[in-house]
């Protein structure tokens, strides 16, 4: 489209007439449309497919098979469900994972202005091309990557690039000075231009630009695989093989014996099907399902199932800065008057409800003292505030913005001031003169009011302010006072004002701003979000480290540090060339850097990747948080990644596995403490499911080699199998979180499942419930029992032993009466219904017949719960004898 009326920005080109049409043309056929291309999302079907490549499913869809041979169908139809179940689950959490790329195209700029033929005109961004002319001007976004010709008074937003929390400013390409080495000289495409004017000649389109290079990289592979699925991994080769061996063993003392071929097949399928803990897939979903909606309530948003424990597991948080540990908004927070008085602003976003405070001084009187200072920022300020449903917007450039914000606490509406102080003339900010003022007609006298460097403004200025009078200004004692704020972190500005003749040289210029009286000074930052101190004091005492990736300098990022709460020391302090210098010498030379330093300033988005992958090589689990599209390469390839949701855009979203939708630091926290408790309920599963076959392989290890007959079916294996594990396993991954999940440090990295706890109380169950079970079996069979009687009895006792397992399973720590029995109804339930089910099974005739069951006496029901509860006995010893441990080297460290 031709705009018929002269651009605004088309003053001034001069012979600069763009490409002409068929040019134009011609390389967008060579070069492509400037749009990032899609990726190949896979089909469902492939997404489908993709959740059966596991160890622990071969090994639950070869024993469906095996089941099938024998014609078991009901626990090979019970099996297919599980895995068809969990297959559903994981395919719809993993099938939007593509699409991080997509979410880059929404900050394209939709059309662009551009000089083609001579004219302006303005067309679509995809038809944009390398060579093209193209005009910016505040407000809008940067379409492709510039090298800018013009510049007038232009910053840009690159924060979702950099991290940097300022607007960056531009100028135009000196001649000669290549694209690369001249950054502030090239527009970025998806920048937001906040001031200013411009005009770029179109040096990279699509993937060929700075944001497209981001594109590329979060659209590979992740590097990271989520820990659970690690151990999970290492669990089921460890059961293959626990299983495989001891099939193998017992079908060879079986054959020594002179068994039939047939009857060792049947009992090593049970033992297999019985062992393998088909139940843990459904059981692992809904752990990880409960907590997602624990963790929802809270604001914590799981995009991928398999995060809610990664999570829990992290040991180091690395963070970004702008947006994450702060409000991405630059604010007045501190004033400094002349004669030393410190003013306190708010960072609240309702600018008619802060206050600004004083120690010694009433918040009125404050309001008063900070007025003439504020007066001075907002009248010679070329933003405005706009306020609408969702509060207060400001437009302009971000220390305007952050200026007249403090104004309006001060209650000097920007609107008011105008009609006050009609304006006459203005000087604008300019980086060369570090300074803007601006002029306005007075009652009788022409009022001057300036802001910019405290040194610029010291040499303009004559006297000084103190409240109640104006005296000789004290230059060294007010550039005292700026040294200190800056070394704060605090970007510092300085106010003054002064009067002219009305009938003045109405030409006004810099050489009326003379003989100036100083108002003060007022130190700026992006505040630290409230609630982030306590936050990163929770996550120090649950053992978790984090480490600030920041765009921002080293001096700044030391102070919100600081301020956030980060225990650091200088030499713990890194920058991105130190970063890079590092990288050219080797990996181990980075991950040197990377073990010690917590402060990563001045970082390039490619570093946070390089740090996050370092971090991981030095053994950490690494959960990474972000907002902005620079974090989006380091959010796909974490272990973990968290993105904010409220101000955080669409690619950092996409690229995360959750996101925090308030924004809240302190909700990672509650995450952890929830991906911890999925965790431990899935230990809790695989404690019990685990000892329990441990324990039938025992009992068969200890009656076939003595000589005894099988002590109980295939058929009955597989019974036991579906009427306990296959009920209490999904309402044991329910339970409630203890309450110390952030007590404890993390777990090691290479940490397996099977860790020395678990071990011990494996042994232990299998022991009591395997050798009791053979012990009774034994007794019974030298009391004359028949064995169809004697298998009948052991099988209630290891239905009996079973639900014991599994109230004994609720904590690995605590004892099972310190722990409200109504916590987890469910629970209770499932225990209750497998017992009705067993003993109801008893008096069907066909159960009877095809499992080999027959009713018992209450006298015989109450000694094999006596002998079920030895099992319980045991386990609680053992934590009692674990807290007292715990307890007493406890003590020793509080002594030392």
């Amino acid at each position: 489209m031709t705009i018929p009326i002269p651009h605004p920005f088309a003053a001034g080109l001069g012979s600069r007439s763009g490409l002409v049409t068929e040019e134009a043309e011609s390389r967008l056929v060579r070069y492509g449309p400037n749009i990032l291309p899609e990726p190949e999302t896979p089909s469902f079907a492939f997404v489908f497919l993709r959740q059966f490549r596991s160890p622990l499913i071969y090994i639950l869809v070869l024993a469906a098979a095996i089941s099938l041979v024998v014609s078991d169908t009901k626990d090979a139809v019970f099996i297919g469900v599980v895995l068809l179940l969990n297959g559903l689950i994981g395919s719809l959490q993993e099938y939007s994972a593509g699409r991080a790329a997509l979410a880059l195209r929404k900050l394209e700029q939709p059309r662009a202005a551009v000089i083609r033929d001579g004219e302006v005109r303005e067309i679509e961004a995809r038809l944009l091309v390398p060579g093209d002319l193209v005009l910016l001007e505040a407000g809008g976004r940067v379409p492709a990557d510039l090298a800018l010709v013009e510049a007038t008074d232009l910053l840009c937003d690159e924060s979702l690039l950099t991290g940097e929390s300022l607007a960056t400013r531009k100028a135009a390409r000196p001649a000669g000075v290549p694209v690369e080495e001249g950054k502030t000289a090239t527009a970025f495409a998806g920048t937001l231009v906040t001031r200013g004017r411009g005009t770029g000649v179109v040096t990279g389109t699509g993937l060929r630009t700075e944001i497209g290079k981001i594109a590329a990289e979060i659209g590979r592979a992740s590097a990271s695989q989520p820990p659970l699925m690690i151990r999970l991994a290492r669990f089921s080769n460890a059961i293959a093989w626990a299983v495989g061996v001891t099939s193998l063993v017992l079908i060879g003392i079986g054959l020594m014996r002179g068994l039939a071929w047939s009857d060792l097949f049947l009992m090593s399928v049970g033992l297999a099907v019985s062992a393998i803990p088909e139940g843990l897939p459904i059981a692992i979903s809904v752990a990880l399902a409960i907590s997602m909606r624990r963790m929802a309530k809270r604001d914590v948003i799981v995009r991928r199932m398999p995060a809610v424990e990664s999570l829990g597991s992290c040991t180091m948080i690395a963070t970004d800065k702008t947006g994450t540990l702060t409000l991405n908004e630059l604010t007045v927070t501190d004033i400094r008057l002349p004669d030393g008085t410190d003013l306190a602003l708010d960072a609240g976003t309702d600018l008619d409800t802060c206050e600004i405070k004083a120690a010694n001084m009433s918040v009125a009187e404050a309001r008063v003292r900070a007025g003439r200072l504020l007066r001075a920022a907002a009248l010679p300020n070329e933003g405005s505030l706009m306020q609408d449903e969702n509060g207060w917007k400001g437009v302009g450039d971000t220390v305007d913005v952050a200026l007249l914000a403090a104004a309006r606490k001060a209650g000097l509406a920007q609107e008011k001031m105008a009609a006050d102080y009609p304006l006459l003339a203005r000087i604008p900010y300019e980086p060369d003169l570090k300074y803007a003022a601006s002029f306005h007609r007075g009652s009788e006298r022409v009022r001057i009011f300036a802001k910019g460097s405290t040194e610029t403004l010291l040499s303009m200025a004559d006297r000084m302010d103190i409240g109640d009078r104006v005296v000789e200004i004290d230059r060294d004692r007010l550039l005292a006072q700026k040294e200190e704020m800056a070394a704060r972190g605090l970007r510092v500005l300085a106010f003054a004002e002064g009067e002219i003749r009305s009938d003045a040289d109405a030409t006004f210029g810099h050489h009326h701003l003379i003989d100036l009286v100083f108002l003060g000074i007022a130190g700026m930052q992006d505040p630290i979000r409230q609630e982030v101190p306590q936050a990163i004091r929770e996550c120090r005492a649950a053992g978790v480290e984090v480490a600030m990736v920041t765009g921002d300098d080293p001096k700044t990022a030391a102070a919100i540090a600081a301020q956030a709460g980060l225990h650091f020391g200088p030499s713990q302090i890194t920058t991105g060339d130190a970063v890079r210098e590092a990288e050219a010498a080797g990996p181990e030379r980075l991950d040197e850097l990377t073990k010690s330093a917590r402060i990563y300033a001045r970082v390039v988005p490619n570093q946070k990747l390089a740090i996050v992958l370092s971090m991981a090589r030095n053994g950490h689990f690494v959960a990474v948080t972000g907002d902005g599209v620079n974090d989006a390469p380091a959010l796909k390839h974490a272990h973990v990644g968290v993105a904010m949701g409220v101000k955080g855009t669409e690619v950092a979203k996409e690229s995360a596995d959750i996101v925090v939708a308030d924004d809240n630091f302190a909700s990672i926290v509650s995450g952890i403490r929830e991906g911890r408790t999925a965790y431990s309920n899935i230990r809790k599963v695989i404690l019990m499911l685990t000892a329990t076959g441990a324990a039938e392989m025992l009992l068969f290890l200890l009656a076939i080699p003595l000589g005894l007959p099988m002590p109980l079916l295939p058929v009955q294996l597989l019974w036991l199998n579906l009427v306990t594990n296959g009920i209490q396993d999904v309402t044991l991954a329910g339970e409630r979180p203890e309450g110390d999940e952030l007590a404890r440090p993390p777990r090691l990295p290479k940490e397996p499942i099977f860790d020395g706890l678990m071990v011990r109380r494996i042994v232990q169950s299998a022991l009591v419930i395997g050798g009791g079970g053979f012990a009774v079996f034994y007794w019974l069979l030298s009391q004359g029992y028949q064995v169809s009687e004697a298998r009948n009895l052991l099988l209630l006792l290891f239905v009996m032993f079973e639900n014991v397992q599994t109230l004994s399973c609720r904590s690995e720590r605590r004892s099972l009466f310190s722990r409200s029995f109504f916590q987890n109804p469910l629970l209770l339930a499932s225990i209750v219904a497998a017992q009705a089910i067993h003993i109801g099974a008893m008096h069907v005739p066909w159960f009877r017949e095809v499992l080999g069951l027959a009713p018992i006496s209450l006298a015989e029901w109450a000694l094999t719960l006596l002998a079920a509860a030895s099992l319980l006995l045991v386990i609680e010893m053992d934590k009692l004898r674990g807290r007292t441990s715990s307890n007493t080297h406890l003590h020793e460290i509080e002594a030392e």
